[in-house]
Formats: C-alpha cells, sequence, structure tokens
C-alpha cells in the first residue's frame, strides 16, 4: 500500500502459519535467515497479480467483470443477488475494485464459486488494462462513460479507452461484452466488438426496459423484454438510476439464463448499497443518503430522483465538492446550475471551494441557496433551522465527508 510495506509483516506471518513467502529480490539480503521456502521476483505486486490470474484459470467459475463512472458497485450487488438465485457466487467486497482488490476477490474464491463477480475501477491509465488481464472476464460491462477521474484520463474519450480493456479482454477470451445503448460514447463503439448483447431503454435494444411508472418514494417499476420475455419488476430501490443499474445487472443474468420469475423473486431481496440513494424514513422528514461518493452525472441523477419523491413538496440538496475533475473543475461546478429549474419548493445548500461556483449561478437563476464557509456552520444550520417535513439529500465527494452531516440529521429526526 502507499503506507505500508508488506516485507515488514513477514515474520507475523510466519507466526500465524504462512509456509511460504513471496519477496521482493532487493530484500534478498534482509530475510536470508528465513527458515521456509521463500521465492524472489523483481515486483511482489505484479506476482500477486499473476498467481491470481493462475488461479483465477484454475477456477471453474464463469468470471463477471464491472467497471464504469457510475453505479459500478450498486450494478455488481444487483448481479450477485440475481445470480444467487440460481449459483454459488463470491463477488468483489467493500471497494475491492484496484490492483489489489481484484487479485484480492479472486483468491477468496473456491472451487465451489461458480460466479465470480469482480468490480474493476481506475482513476489512472493503465489500471483496467493491467486488472483486466488478471480477471480475463467471460462476461463484460461498462455502466456508463461519465466525467468521473478527468483529473487523470482528460476526457472522456480516454475514459472510454481505459475501460474498455475490459471488453478487450472479454473479447479476446471469446466472452460475452454488454452494451449500455443508452450510453452515447459505448454505443458509438459497439461494432469493435463481435458477441455483444445490447441493453437500454431505447427500442432497438436486446435487452429493453422501460419505466412504467415511480411511486411516492421515487421506486419504479420497470417492464423488461428480451426475446419472446416479457416481464414487470417493481424495484425496492428508489431513482432512475436504480433503474438503470438493475436493467444491467438482469441482461447478465438473463443471458446467463435466469427465468423471468427467478428474476422477479430475487428483486424482491435488492437492497441500497450503503450510502447510494439510501432513503431512512422518519415520522417528519426523509432523508437520502448518497454519500459514498459524486460527479456531475451522478448529481444530475440525484437531483432528479429527489424531485420524485411525493412525500414532502419541500426538498433540500446538501451538496458538497466534485473531486477528481482537473483544471475543468470550476466550469462542472458551474455547469451543474443547468439541471436545476427554479422551484420555490427547494433549497441547495453547498459547502466546499467549489461548489461556490454553483452557488453563485444559482443565486443567478433565482434558486434559493445558502453556501456555508466552515462545516460547524452548515451542521448548525442543518441541527436548527426549520428543515422538518422535507425530503432531505447529501451528496458529495469522499473527501468531502458528507457522511458527518447525514449523522447530523440523523440525530435530529430520530
Amino acid at each position: 500500500g502507499e503506507k505500508f510495506d508488506g516485507h515488514d509483516f513477514i515474520y507475523d506471518a510466519i507466526d500465524k502459519g504462512a509456509k511460504a513467502v513471496i519477496i521482493n529480490r532487493r530484500k534478498l539480503e534482509k530475510f536470508n535467515s528465513l527458515n521456509i521456502p521463500f521465492v524472489t521476483v523483481p515486483d511482489t505486486i505484479k506476482a500477486y497479480g499473476e498467481l491470481a490470474n493462475r488461479w483465477r484459470n484454475k477456477l471453474g467459475a464463469k468470471v463477471i467483470s464491472i467497471t464504469g463512472s457510475n453505479g459500478k458497485t450498486t450494478t455488481k450487488e444487483m448481479i450477485a443477488v440475481l445470480l444467487e438465485e440460481k449459483f454459488k457466487v463470491v463477488k468483489s467486497e467493500a471497494n475491492n475494485n484496484n490492483h489489489i482488490g481484484v487479485p484480492l476477490t479472486i483468491f477468496s474464491a473456491d472451487e465451489n464459486c461458480e460466479m465470480l463477480i469482480l468490480e474493476q475501477g481506475t482513476n489512472h491509465i493503465g489500471e483496467i488494462p493491467y486488472s483486466a488481464k488478471i480477471s480475463e472476464p467471460d462476461y463484460a460491462l461498462i455502466t456508463n462513460i461519465g466525467d468521473s477521474h478527468l483529473e487523470f484520463l482528460k476526457s472522456r474519450e480516454n475514459v472510454f479507452k481505459e475501460k474498455s480493456a475490459l471488453f478487450d479482454a472479454a473479447e479476446k477470451r471469446g466472452g460475452i461484452i454488454f452494451i449500455n445503448v443508452d450510453d452515447p460514447i459505448i454505443n458509438k463503439n459497439k461494432n469493435r466488438y463481435k458477441n455483444i448483447v445490447t441493453y437500454g431503454f431505447k427500442k432497438f435494444a436486446e435487452v429493453n426496459g422501460k419505466i412504467l411508472n415511480y411511486d411516492d418514494l421515487g421506486r419504479a417499476e420497470i417492464s423488461i423484454q428480451y426475446h419472446e420475455k416479457n416481464f414487470k419488476v417493481k424495484l425496492p430501490l428508489s431513482g432512475e438510476s436504480n433503474a438503470k443499474n438493475f436493467l444491467a445487472a438482469a441482461a447478465i443474468a438473463l443471458k446467463i439464463g435466469l427465468t423471468e420469475n427467478e428474476i422477479i423473486n430475487a428483486s424482491k431481496r435488492l437492497k441500497p448499497v450503503h450510502g447510494r440513494l439510501e432513503i431512512k424514513e422518519y415520522s417528519n422528514a426523509i432523508l437520502v443518503d448518497d454519500t459514498y461518493n459524486a460527479s456531475p452525472a451522478s448529481v444530475e441523477a440525484a437531483y432528479n430522483f429527489l424531485k420524485k419523491i411525493k412525500r414532502y413538496r419541500n426538498k433540500i440538496m446538501v451538496l458538497g465538492d466534485i473531486f477528481e475533475l482537473g483544471k475543468q473543475a470550476p466550469k462542472f461546478h458551474r455547469d451543474l446550475a443547468k439541471i436545476f429549474y427554479e422551484d420555490k419548493n427547494t433549497t441547495v445548500l453547498t459547502i466546499g471551494n467549489l461548489m461556490k461556483y454553483l452557488h453563485r449561478e444559482l443565486k443567478k437563476k433565482k434558486i434559493k441557496t445558502v453556501h456555508f464557509d466552515t462545516r460547524d456552520a452548515l451542521k448548525l444550520y442543518l441541527q436548527y433551522e426549520d428543515i422538518d417535513n422535507s425530503a432531505i439529500l447529501v451528496k458529495g465527494s469522499r473527501g468531502m465527508k458528507m457522511e458527518e452531516f447525514i449523522n447530523i440529521l440523523e440525530q435530529r429526526f430520530e
């Protein structure tokens, strides 16, 4: 890791029963006294990945790899719930989606595993190509291409170029590639691949979805058509983004062979991923915890979702800075104002150096907004201001620690 060197823990590992160790050959002299077998390599992290790839190819499991700018964790969790209806499933836990986490997940699978579901993330060029060579997916899916990680990847085209390494690895293996036709960049590149399944809410998708309605908490009922199959699912999760995530998961489940009834039954067990449009109901408020992370697209999705909650007329958005947008960060925050429309029942509370740009644009549009220069000022507002009988959504990038404001609101309304 960035702060630790695994070599510092070798003797602890031996005390706990390790039978052999792999070490960096530069450390050979330091560990010459080891009385168990050891292997020297130029780079222990690469050796770790190569071993994981060997184990992946010894497993009888099919490997499903998911990446994307938004929704990959939720989609991964949905796929796992659906496939557990029929198969023994192992999936990425927590946020284990990088060059360390992907091998770790592979090693967590044993000979009983039938479906291995890997989330594969990136914020630097080369991360997905590296982990894709380790995972060699049988099924590959990119949820969407957004503005995440532009600080490092510079453009959406570069984001696709990086993430499409997952498609390339699946194609090389003779696997199946799932194309989200609603995403213009993914759809534009679909002809590069032979063995594809298209899905989306547009009519020409092989797995075609349609949102039929929303209930008063913004939970969608959707219809899904796949060849001769046509069925409806009432989602227990809120928001259009979750409907999109579910359609992606259903596309994989249908292609693997689940029946309509198996998908409908499994969908009843879906639960929100912590910090991702997670609804908490109180006697005088609805709190939506969307604090896990943020991008311009996910802020727009969160705003659209908040408007769909019918139980309370008053809506409050608490927004923190969006990181990893590079030099264009001020412009992206200013442009967020375009998604908002004048509404006397909506208030936008902002915090952070970048959210100042959104606040100024919202004032020009005469949308109710308050900017806070300190965290303590926002905390006091959330504790004591008259915000009862409202639907309140909190969102921002991980580094903004927006969950602290969720905690304040939970204590207020409980």
